[in-house]
Order: structure tokens, then C-alpha cells, then sequence
């Protein structure tokens, strides 16, 4: 009888151990919320491309409780739009799962919302410097009354808003997936490789992977609006932007692609 006790005593104090583990942990292995060592490279600050898919299995239950709030979740994204103050969410949930079942990738351009079908497309407009970025929904939140949407690393790093870490946006559902809606920009070359004697050009990199060499380009075109190319000679592909006329603007783009993984990119006739 008092062995069965002890045992019990003993299984008693293990559960305790566990219970007080588990609430200094938690789900995740930071009790607070941080920011990552490094800013994101060029290509994670590219838009996600929007295209037609299914609701996910996870997430998307009518109705759901949080902290004892009961939050509704709106059966189509059709012709939603709302303005109210963003945030984001780094490290803390880098690596775990998002409500739908997938992986939070911080450098990713994804982003939760309460109400949303998951996943949703949308366009976030910082309304302060009116710079945008097109997330994709995949998680549930921001759970403060006072925010509207809680951004991946990268977006709100795009937005221009890590300063502040939170912003006034506009977000509005993209839904119409049949016929991309056309831009008016400036028209640019496509990214070749050739011969140039322009000057004022920034060589961001050179390599001899022809493949790397125009996907990097055309992602740094699309990104910076500014015209890519890639001359070659004796089989190494160089990866250049320009001609840049301003000599800020240059200085500008040559700073930012250093932060942003091309510690070597220089400037050069």
C-alpha cells in the first residue's frame, strides 16, 4: 500500500515537472517574439505570384475560438478590402506550423488574418509610403483587437516598416486569377546577354551558371524596375543593372543590394 503511494506521489511530481516545462516553453522555444540576424536577399522580396486554389482542410472551420473571442471565417475573399494597422512575426514562429498545416517561413511572402479563407491572395499597401507587396494567407491572426493583419519578416521589411514594426495598411483580396491585371510601367529589355559599352552600370555578381544568371536578373528587374543584363566573356555571365543616370539613385541600389545578399556588387562604366 505504501509503495503504491510512493508511485504515485512520484508519477504526480513527474506531471508537475512537465507542466511547468511546458509553460515556460510553450509551443514555441522563445516565450518573446524577434528579429531575424539577417535582412532578406532580392529574391525573397519578390511578390508571390497569386493562382486559384482550393481552401485548405486546416483553418478553415466557420467559426473558431481564441482566448475565449469566437472569430468567423468568411466563406469567399470576393471583393474584400480593409484598412487598419499591420504587424509582423519573426523568429518565435519561424519553423512551426502555420493553421492551415503548413511551414511559417519568415523570409516568405505569406501573412495571417482572422477572418480570411486560407489560403487568400492580397495586395498590402503601406498607406504611409505607399509601397506594396502581395502576401499569401496561410495562418491565423494578428489575436490584438487593434491589428488587422500580422506579416511575414519579408513583406514588412518591403513595406518599409520595421522601424516602426507596425503600419497603416490597405489590404485588398486578389480573386480574379483568369486575366493578370496589365501595370503601366516603363518598358524594359529583357534581360540578355550581350555586349554593352554604356556606362554607369552596377555589376551585382558573375558567375558561370547561365540559369542563375536570368533567373537572378530578371528577378532583380522586377524588383528594381531598372534594366538588367547580362554580358558575357570567356564563359563568365555578368550580372549587370543600368544604365543609371542618377548618381543617388545608383548609390541607393548599390547600398540595398549589399544589405541584401551581394556584398561584392560594385559600380562601374
Amino acid at each position: 500500500m505504501r509503495k503504491n503511494i510512493f508511485i504515485t506521489l512520484q508519477f504526480v511530481l513527474l506531471l508537475l515537472v512537465v507542466a511547468a516545462c511546458s509553460s515556460n516553453s510553450g509551443r514555441y522555444q522563445q516565450r518573446n517574439d524577434s528579429k531575424p540576424t539577417r535582412i532578406p536577399t532580392t529574391s525573397e522580396l519578390v511578390d508571390i505570384t497569386p493562382r486559384a486554389e482550393s481552401h485548405s482542410r486546416g483553418g478553415n472551420k466557420s467559426q473558431y475560438q481564441v482566448r475565449g473571442k469566437t472569430y468567423s471565417v468568411l466563406k469567399s475573399a470576393e471583393s474584400f478590402s480593409q484598412t487598419g494597422i499591420a504587424s509582423w512575426y519573426g523568429k518565435k514562429f519561424h519553423g512551426h506550423l502555420t493553421s492551415n498545416g503548413e511551414i511559417y517561413n519568415m523570409y516568405a511572402m505569406s501573412a495571417a488574418h482572422k477572418n480570411l479563407p486560407l489560403p487568400t491572395y492580397l495586395k498590402v499597401t503601406n498607406n504611409a509610403n505607399n509601397k506594396s507587396v502581395v502576401v499569401r494567407v496561410n495562418d491565423r491572426g494578428p489575436f490584438h483587437q487593434d491589428r488587422i493583419i500580422d506579416l511575414s519578416y519579408s513583406a514588412a521589411y518591403k513595406l518599409g516598416m520595421m522601424k516602426t514594426g507596425v503600419a497603416n495598411v490597405t489590404i485588398t483580396a486578389i480573386t480574379d486569377f483568369s486575366v493578370p491585371k496589365k501595370v503601366i510601367q516603363p518598358k524594359l529589355k529583357s534581360p540578355l546577354v550581350v555586349k554593352t559599352n554604356q556606362r554607369k552600370y552596377i555589376q551585382v555578381f558573375a558567375t558561370k551558371n547561365e540559369n542563375l544568371a536570368n533567373k537572378t536578373a530578371k528577378a532583380l528587374q522586377n524588383l528594381y524596375q531598372i534594366n538588367t543584363i547580362i554580358p558575357k566573356n570567356n564563359g563568365i555571365y555578368r550580372i549587370q543593372m543600368g544604365p543609371i543616370g542618377n548618381k543617388e539613385q545608383l548609390n541607393t541600389i548599390l547600398a540595398n543590394l549589399k544589405k541584401s545578399g551581394y556584398p561584392k556588387a560594385f559600380s562601374r562604366k
